[in-house]
């Protein structure tokens, strides 16, 4: 069904044994290549390359891998194995750099949000901290209504005061915090697809009809950046990661592009 090609088939190998290493004989390996914040303390700079090749699970592998088998053999047969490799690797790289950046700016929001609670510290605030920067969060409401009831009460400021303080701390040092799974890099290759063969009709299991290539990214692209502005409570999808890698593949591309007639 699928023509794959030498390094898309290695990738393939790769990903799929990583994660029965994962599931189970060395699951602690999910912990030290996951990519974390910088300045979380279990951030190393390896994370950059081994968060791409782990996964959340089988069913978060298979999606990846079927966009991987299914857009890259077409794009290493146009450049060649090495070539494609280093797309691929730059941008889930890219891509984790650039989720970095926005994490980091997440991260001083945060911090900036509970200095400011603890200057002046409030029932109405408070709920208004968790919706904002912890909506999965429950059981918050009980002690910001009991806060807004009573705003003077030591006791109930002290336990807001140490729930935000949590909230932050899990950011940076919760184990479970990491970003994991090759979907950046897999927007690389889904943005080169539709820059190099834009006209290739594409049937979905989601689209009830054809749908050519290059507006099928732009789509998905609209969606990714509207589900990173609104996110939902319980999404831990990095969709900024995944838009990272779009850019990262669009500027590889005018790059090697950039001085050559013909574009291979």
């Amino acid at each position: 069904m699928f023509n794959l090609t030498p390094t898309v088939r290695n990738l393939l190998i790769a990903n799929v044994l990583l994660l029965v290493f994962q599931s189970s004989l060395l699951p602690q390996i999910t912990q030290i290549g996951s990519l974390y914040p910088i300045g979380s303390p279990y951030f190393q700079p390896w994370q950059f390359v081994t968060y791409m090749f782990l996964h959340g699970g089988w069913g978060h592998l298979l999606a990846n891998m079927f966009g991987l088998i299914s857009f890259g053999p077409l794009l290493e047969q146009r450049w060649g194995g090495p070539r494609f490799l280093v797309f691929w690797l730059i941008c889930g790289v890219g891509a984790g750099g650039l989720y970095e950046g926005v994490r980091a700016y997440e991260t001083r929001q945060l911090q900036q949000a509970v200095v400011e609670f603890h200057r002046q510290p409030s029932g109405g605030d408070f709920a208004e901290f968790f919706r904002t920067y912890a909506p999965e969060y429950t059981g918050y409401e009980t002690l910001a209504g009991a806060l807004a009831r009573n705003p003077q009460n030591a006791e109930y400021i002290a336990a807001a005061d140490k729930a935000v303080d949590g909230v932050s701390a899990d950011m940076l040092s919760s184990p479970y915090g990491g970003m994991l799974g090759a979907s950046g890099a897999l927007f690389g290759v889904l943005f080169a697809f539709a820059y190099l063969f834009p006209n290739t009709e594409l049937m979905l299991l989601f689209f009830p009809f054809p749908i050519k290539a290059k507006y099928f990214v732009f789509l998905y692209a609209v969606y990714e950046l509207y589900s990173g502005v609104h996110r939902t409570p319980g999404d831990n999808v990095a969709h900024f990661a995944h838009l990272g890698g779009l850019l990262i593949g669009f500027l590889v591309l005018k790059y090697w592009e950039h001085g050559r007639e013909e574009f291979y």
